[in-house]
């Protein structure tokens, strides 16, 4: 009987919350609220028919990037999402029993990805209060250490990691791709974007998903050494980015003031909902990204149900106990979603609860 390799019998599947009928309001996939910059949308609408039946060359958008960011051309390749550009490099150095080393709670498709690659997974919990587990991290590395994964700033915690901690890891394992995956990069603003290229296992992930809000068009960014990335994109699909990406790359990154706004009204409202949270009862978790971590506590999966029946979606997040994960989106719908918080719980700002 045809089997798929055990590795992958032993790949756990990814559920997203898109699955299902929607919620008017959807803030479980740190998706922006807002859209994409009304330049790019232009773009896109003028996309000609010849334009769409051609295969699109992924080269004129690197050098675009590349530019962006300061890299040589060579030292980057755009992928389908950032997720492709971690399934790639996990791929292209991690083979049967190798290990691929992360903290958790964090980004599942980092452990699904390695197991597919047929490596061993080690998750190291994170420490106290979610912390960043350094000295865990050192003490997992092993002469099997492949790759080491470092979600800066982390998903689902928010809690950013010092560039010290990231450096001690990359001098601590020299035979290890290191990856930053610098998703939420933009609401942050601390990078190891300058060490690309110095650091020979240092790799780096972006992506135009959350600040440029384009997740639905799936573009990505794998930075690192020229020579790391060449070996990478011989396994990448010729034409693994799409045409309406690439079209409308240009206009994304040259509306600078779009993104930097948006940064600036997520960052706004993210300390206001904290403070509203807070002030219900509820712990949150100081974020440096575009989504709080938010103890409900025990009555948390009413508060995901009774929020849905409103049109509200949050994201269940079992591996940290009694939380919810919120994304930002304007101001206003973040009041909508205190007060239905509120008309849930039944709590009021008053009534204030001894954490």
């Amino acid at each position: 009987m045809l089997k798929p390799k055990q590795c992958i019998e032993q790949v756990r599947d990814y559920h997203a919350p898109v699955e299902g009928p929607q919620p008017e309001l959807r803030l479980d996939l740190n998706e922006s609220t807002t859209g994409c910059s009304p330049r790019v949308l232009a773009k896109i609408r003028s996309m000609s028919a010849k334009k769409l039946a051609l295969y699109p060359p992924r080269e004129p958008g690197e050098k675009l990037v590349a530019d962006f960011l300061g890299l040589a051309p060579e030292q980057l390749m755009l992928s389908n999402g950032a997720d492709e550009g971690i399934d790639l490099l996990e791929r292209a150095y991690v083979e049967t029993g190798d290990e691929v080393l992360f903290s958790v709670p964090g980004f599942p498709m980092y452990e699904i990805f390695g197991r597919s690659a047929g490596g061993t997974v080690v998750k190291v919990p994170a420490g106290d209060d979610y912390s960043f587990p350094l000295s865990r991290m050192l003490e997992s590395i092993t002469r099997k250490t492949r790759v080491i994964v470092i979600c800066n700033p982390n998903n689902p915690t928010g809690i950013a990691v010092q560039k010290s901690a990231i450096l001690q890891l990359l001098q601590a394992a020299p035979d290890a791709a290191v990856l930053v995956d610098e998703a939420y990069f933009e609401f942050y603003g601390e990078s190891m974007l300058d060490q690309v290229g110095k650091i020979p296992n240092l790799f780096l992930a972006r992506t135009f998903s959350k600040a440029y809000g384009l997740a639905g068009v799936r573009l990505g960014v794998l930075c690192g050494p020229g020579e790391q990335i060449r070996a990478i994109r011989k396994i990448a699909s010729p034409f693994n980015v799409n045409g309406i990406a690439l079209e409308c790359l240009e206009e994304a990154l040259a509306d600078k003031e779009f993104v930097t706004s948006y940064v600036s009204q997520v960052k706004k409202t993210r300390a206001w909902l904290i403070e509203q949270l807070e002030a219900l009862g509820f712990k949150c978790w100081p974020s440096h990204a575009n989504f709080v971590l938010c103890r409900i506590g025990e009555n948390k999966k009413a508060v995901l149900s009774g929020l849905r029946a409103r049109g509200i979606g949050l994201r269940d997040r079992p591996d940290c106990e009694g939380c919810v994960r919120i994304t930002i989106g304007t101001q206003a719908e973040m009041e909508r979603v205190i007060t239905e918080i509120q008309q849930v719980t039944g709590k009021r700002p008053a009534e204030r609860v001894a954490r």
